[in-house]
């Protein structure tokens, strides 16, 4: 890849929350995975732990994802424009259609600081954002599933696992993705007081 082509694609990530109904094969998948595995990892433990619903899943976890919706939607209002705002709820009870959504969890232990074993997880995470725009998907990570999240532990039956009963085991984060169905323009970048230079 050029210089020139890898900014690009940097600059050109932004959130998707529309999202066409067609399936996203599982080998495409597969890769961008394998893209978030590529990622350092505090003492090289590769702590991360992802958890993928799709088909009938995806439709039950609905629900959920309206659930999480009530302890955001105060703060939101505040912040966002109501024709936004209104967007922003339809995608939580929809979940823009998005056909994956990819559960993110860090395995922590003490051998490990707690803040570089979850930094670990979310840089795995923005590799997967950047392997779905290589890809031709959209993707959207979500810190909503952490309003609520032993209801997504027990749905995932994560709660069953030795490492979560151990309290090893933590949800992070998810990330929807699909093919887009919309191409909202990117933020702008905030840089002004985000640097210090000693």
């Amino acid at each position: 890849m050029e210089k020139n082509e890898f900014y690009q694609l940097l600059g050109s990530r932004t959130s998707i929350r529309k999202y066409k109904p067609d399936a996203v094969a599982k080998e495409v998948i597969e890769r961008i995975l394998a893209a978030g595995m590529q990622a350092p990892s505090g003492k090289n433990r590769q702590n991360w732990r992802f958890f993928v619903v799709t088909g009938k899943k995806r439709e039950e976890y609905l629900q959920y994802s309206q659930k999480s919706w009530l302890g955001i939607k105060d703060i939101l209002q505040q912040r966002l424009k109501p024709s936004l705002y209104q967007f922003t709820e339809r995608f939580f009870y929809t979940l823009g259609d998005a056909p994956v959504i990819i559960f993110a969890y860090s395995h922590n232990d003490s051998e490990e600081r707690y803040h570089t074993s979850i930094g670990s997880v979310y840089m795995a995470v923005e590799n997967m954002n950047l392997a779905c725009l290589v890809e031709g998907l959209g993707s959207c990570t979500m810190g909503a599933p952490l309003e609520i999240k032993e209801d997504v532990d027990k749905f995932l039956g994560v709660d069953q696992l030795p490492e979560y009963q151990k309290g090893e085991l933590e949800l992070l984060c998810a990330m929807v993705c699909g093919y887009p169905d919309h191409h909202p323009p990117k933020a702008p970048r905030q840089t002004a007081g985000r640097v210090t230079w000693l």
